[in-house]
């Protein structure tokens, strides 16, 4: 059995799309305001996986430039509706709400779901993993979830980008001119989710997920930040582990369960950048092609675990997506200042699998 030494590694995105040069600042800042702020508590040894992922991914919920909590993308009727899950390395315990308004920390009240599903219930009924809409408001409320005014989780810059493609879309359904390449929703809009995975101080491993979604998304749409499987994924044994969260078009990443193929694939011994390849191009991409969709677009960040040759617990991170971007900040403690980058995948030629992925190396 791997020896772990009591450091905690903490990793955090901020969604795979497109980030602007304009927004790339700003984006920045609040990844590392995630690293820096959940990484300065009292006594970070004492913190458990799930308690460093469900911090990290609450701070970035309150940050207006990423699509999660304040900030989420609006809905067609102009309202917040997010999805959050969160996973348990150790247990394999997962909870997660869905289409939830009026929720100031969506992360929290998934945390509040997996819990309750760990205790027994009196009338030995099922306790649930994912709760959604009206209920999953209530269940947060009855647990102590700070709950707002629905219209209160809505930023400029989302009320802004709402009006504008409200606009277009009420033209295009009157029978207006189409919309052409010109007019079609920003990539930057495209965004996902945001999510966080940890190491901790005993060797724990946890992911979560956060979203608002996708811009003028129908009310009630349940992403993949909501399913089991899909947006997040941990597991781990005396071998190794790992932890992802994952990021993109929801829709395709459901189809795919892309959380857990990527768990079910690796293995020990095993080859992450190798298998993180594959999992992007024949069990996401290719299958995907093959339904006639042309560019399915997902994120995936990565931190394993696995034993060195001394016997001690070393942890590696990984990304890898098929967007023109991915935002991500890792940290480690104690350690130094948390490292932030927007990496950019470079435009290459069309027809080869592995031109349309950037793993990082």
């Amino acid at each position: 059995m791997a020896q772990h030494h009591g450091q905690v590694y903490l990793a955090v995105h901020g969604g795979a799309g497109y980030h602007s040069r304009e927004s790339e600042a700003q984006v920045k800042r609040a990844l590392k305001r995630a690293c820096t702020e959940t990484l300065k508590s009292i006594d970070v040894s004492m913190c458990s996986a799930l308690d460093l992922v469900e911090r990290a991914v609450t701070i970035l919920e309150d940050e207006d430039c990423l699509n999660a909590g304040l900030g989420s993308n609006l809905t067609e009727s102009g309202t917040v509706e997010c999805d959050a899950s969160i996973m348990d390395g150790s247990t394999g315990d997962f909870g997660s709400v869905g289409a939830v308004s009026g929720v100031k920390n969506p992360i929290r009240a998934a945390r509040a779901v997996l819990e309750h599903s760990r205790e027994p219930d009196p009338l030995g009924r099922i306790r649930p993993m994912t709760l959604v809409g009206a209920g999953a408001h209530t269940f947060a409320h009855s647990s102590g979830i700070e709950i707002v005014p629905p219209e209160s989780l809505i930023s400029s810059r989302a009320k802004a980008d709402w009006t504008k493609w409200t606009m277009r879309l009420e033209r295009s359904k009157a029978g207006g001119p189409a919309v052409d390449d010109s007019e079609s929703l920003p990539e930057e809009a495209m965004q996902d989710t945001v999510g966080a995975v940890v190491l901790d101080a005993r060797g724990n491993m946890a992911a979560c997920v956060s979203s608002g979604g996708l811009l003028l998304k129908y009310s009630g749409r349940v992403g993949e930040a909501a399913i089991f499987g899909a947006g997040c994924w941990a597991q781990q044994s005396s071998a190794g582990g790992m932890a992802c969260s994952v990021s993109g078009g929801g829709e395709h990443i459901a189809r795919c369960s892309l959380a857990r193929a990527l768990g079910e694939a690796l293995h020990d011994p095993c080859d992450a950048h190798e298998v993180l390849q594959d999992v992007l191009t024949r069990k996401f991409s290719r299958p995907l092609q093959a339904r006639g969709e042309r560019d399915p677009q997902a994120g995936m960040l990565l931190l394993t675990k696995e034993a060195s040759e001394s016997g001690d617990t070393r942890a590696r991170l990984w990304c890898g997506f098929t967007t023109k971007t991915m935002a991500v900040g890792y940290a480690t403690w104690p350690g130094s200042s948390p490292r932030i980058k927007v990496l950019r995948r470079e435009t290459t030629s069309a027809g080869d699998d592995e031109s349309h992925l950037y793993i990082t190396s």
